[in-house]
């Protein structure tokens, strides 16, 4: 419905200074007549009036007015801290009955916003509840003169508040409507500090705190402390309250550790969620050290110790057995230039030490005494990692297969060596199997493989562990297996070194030696039975690897506890991969079952968390700025709604108002000379010609 409006607007002839200037200059001359008394002065003012009016040349201007309708908007805080206690029924409540009330009045248009939801536009980081933003991209379209007011139902904790100078430009009053109830108290576990790196095998220090709110809540206790690292077994200590403490963790393994920290309910609790913590330590191998005996020189030697002083984090030790005891020559003693092989400080005092031993074409011969060995496959059952590459004597009564070591390696020799030429080919298994699997050039689908052929192959009989590569016959050639908590490898040729000359073009003795020695070190992204998750832009990608097939669904649970299915599908190299959305930051837990692998998506102890009491604090600079008010309904008493003229108050006891702005869009304008030049020109010589007549008498 359109408005008329009337007004007066003048659109001058002349100069508003001239029309000044005559004016005073015509106010002396009146006022000289005045105080002379002369006739006709007043005819004469009037007959100046009617100039100075023509020269201002009013009009009557009439406006064709087309109401706008104010704009009112309904925050809803769905953030995280929401679903606590009653807190999202007294939201849903308090958002109906303001959607409601907001109808019933004259010319207002109701928006309802709901914001603070993870993963609902916005990227998974830690900036907590952005109710504000939400708000602007709503009043992007909306003129600040048609915004009547806004209402926040929230529990306070916002993340995004403006300042009270941007408050301000908001030129509507913001009212707070808090779900929650006043004297909450709470317990949580706060990460004072965690360094994001650490050795492997040396133990890492946290500094944590339990905290009851509000301070104070609860005298100084003792609170149960439960950690785990990697979904692994829990850890249970008693740590005190209320002050920071000390929490050592030992790095297991290289690359990501996951150290999940859980505290018991305190006294007062309002969510379980801020009682756990999660960080993500990287473990940093300080200097891999590898020990590496050859039996004897050979053209192959300078293979392993090429590829292993190639990598900057790896400490090689190498000796080469030159002159065994049982070479007499009459050389002098002194006269000979060899280091003496320490043997006792190696595989008795610094046995432990290593990461990997290697025996290339190691045969006895009495250098070392099979105590020593003893204490080899001892280091190995305990975690350590044994290769051996064998050379013709393994199928010899000088094999090392004779010795105590023969307890853990995982082949037996059957006595016959095979001299002809051969393509390495990797097994059905080996295809699974992340030291073999993919290798460049290892011909799929059944073709030849591309690389260079071997001519010496020592035949054994697999005994423990699996066969990933295959010589003549289909033998064995690589085998990898466990012992106790150790791995051992056997490679039963010595011709890899036709690969690094090149011969017949090569082959990938890089790259496998790299993961064998990985694998056998217990590199995590080489474990040939395993279940991984991590996090590729908005997606949890999952991937399980087994030497069996194994197309089991996985089970995901979110950081809203919520268990969900997920079917994987399979993949080359024996893995199994599926993916779904992540709509939530947090920690993710995938299991099938056996194991268990942790994905961390944003912020793994989001700010969302670390304080979920319901608080007017935050929001009161924006609230007093722009003058609403604040209400507390979680209670369920909710106030009335009216509409209140610009620059009166906005809140009340009970009431929150909204503004009435009264704006409007001109849509037509029309114009109305108030003093026609005709009839100005009429006036002005009648109320001269009444002057002239009036001073003639």
């Amino acid at each position: 419905m359109s408005l008329a409006a009337l007004s007066v607007a003048a659109a001058p002839l002349v100069p508003w200074w001239v029309i000044a200037a005559f004016a005073a200059v015509a106010l002396l001359l009146v006022g000289f007549g005045v105080f002379r008394r002369a006739r006709g002065v007043w005819w004469r003012a009037l007959a100046i009036a009617v100039l100075l009016v023509t020269l201002a040349n009013p009009s009557l201007v009439e406006e064709r007015r087309d109401p706008q309708r104010d704009v009112a908007v309904v925050v809803a805080d769905e953030s995280p801290s929401q679903r606590i206690g009653d807190r999202a029924r007294a939201t849903e409540a308090a958002v109906a009955h303001l959607a409601q009330e907001l109808q019933k009045l004259r010319d207002l248009d109701v928006r309802v916003v709901r914001a603070g939801k993870p993963g609902e536009g916005a990227p998974l980081g830690d900036g907590g509840t952005q109710l504000f933003t939400a708000l602007n991209r709503t009043l992007a379209d909306v003129p600040r003169q048609r915004l009547a007011g806004v209402a926040m139902v929230t529990d306070g904790q916002v993340h995004d508040v403006p300042d009270e100078e941007a408050a301000r430009e908001l030129g509507a009053p913001v009212h707070v409507l808090l779900s929650g109830k006043k004297g909450e108290a709470d317990r949580r576990l706060v990460v004072a500090h965690a360094p994001s790196f650490g050795l492997v095998g040396k133990e890492l220090t946290l500094t944590i705190r339990v905290e009851d709110l509000p301070q104070g809540a609860a005298p100084q206790g003792r609170a149960r402390l439960t950690l785990r690292k990697d979904g692994g077994q829990p850890i249970v200590s008693s740590v005190a309250t209320g002050r920071d403490v000390t929490v050592g963790v030992t790095i297991d393994h290289g690359g990501p550790n996951v150290v999940e920290l859980e505290v018991e309910a305190g006294p007062q609790e309002l969510t379980l969620d801020n009682n756990r913590a999660a960080l993500v330590v990287n473990g940093v191998r300080d200097r891999l050290k590898v020990l590496l005996v050859s039996g004897e020189p050979h053209a192959g030697e300078r293979t392993w110790r090429n590829i292993l002083k190639s990598d900057p984090s790896v400490d090689l030790v190498h000796f080469t057995i030159l002159r065994p005891p049982e070479k007499q020559d009459g050389t002098p003693i002194r006269e000979l230039s060899l280091i003496a092989f320490p043997i006792r400080e190696l595989f008795e005092l610094k046995v432990d030490e290593f990461d990997l031993i290697i025996f290339d074409r190691y045969r006895r011969r009495g250098v070392l005494p099979n105590a020593y060995l003893e204490n080899v496959v001892n280091y190995v059952r305990k975690g350590g990692a044994l290769l051996e590459a064998a050379g013709p004597t393994f199928g010899t009564p000088n094999s090392l297969y004779r010795s105590p070591l023969g307890q853990i390696l995982p082949t037996e020799p059957t006595g016959e060596i095979h001299e002809q030429g051969f393509k390495p080919r990797v097994t059905e298994q080996g295809l699974r199997h992340p030291v073999t699997a993919d290798l460049p050039g290892q011909g799929k689908d059944g073709k030849d493989p591309s690389w260079g052929r071997w001519f010496r192959h020592v035949e054994a009989r697999t005994v423990q562990g699996v066969p990933v590569m295959s010589g003549v016959g289909e033998e064995p050639l690589l085998v990898l297996g466990r012992v106790g908590e150790g791995r051992v490898a056997q490679l039963l040729s010595d011709h890899m070194w036709l690969w690094t000359r090149g011969f017949e073009g090569g082959g990938p003795q890089g790259e496998l030696l790299r993961r064998l020695a990985y694998w056998l070190m217990k590199e995590p992204d080489l474990e040939e039975n395993d279940l991984r998750a991590s996090i590729e832009g908005d997606r949890l990608v999952v991937m399980r690897r087994s030497l069996e097939p194994d197309d089991r669904p996985v089970r995901v649970t979110g950081p809203d506890g919520v268990p969900r299915e997920l079917r994987l599908e399979p993949d080359t190299g024996g893995r199994y991969t599926g993916a779904m959305p992540v709509t939530e930051p947090g920690l993710y837990r995938v299991t099938d079952g056996e194991r268990t692998a942790l994905a961390a998506a944003g912020a793994l102890n989001p700010v969302e968390m670390s304080d979920v009491r319901t608080t007017e604090e935050k929001l009161a600079p924006v609230v007093e700025a722009t003058g609403g008010g604040t209400f507390w309904v979680g209670d369920g008493a909710l106030p009335d709604l009216r509409r209140v003229q610009p620059g009166r108050s906005a809140a009340g006891r009970n009431w929150i108002g909204f503004r009435a702005n009264g704006d409007y869009v001109v849509t037509g304008v029309s114009e109305t000379p108030l003093l026609p030049a005709l009839a100005a020109l009429l006036l002005a010589l009648g109320t001269l010609l009444a002057a002239w007549r009036r001073e003639g008498k």
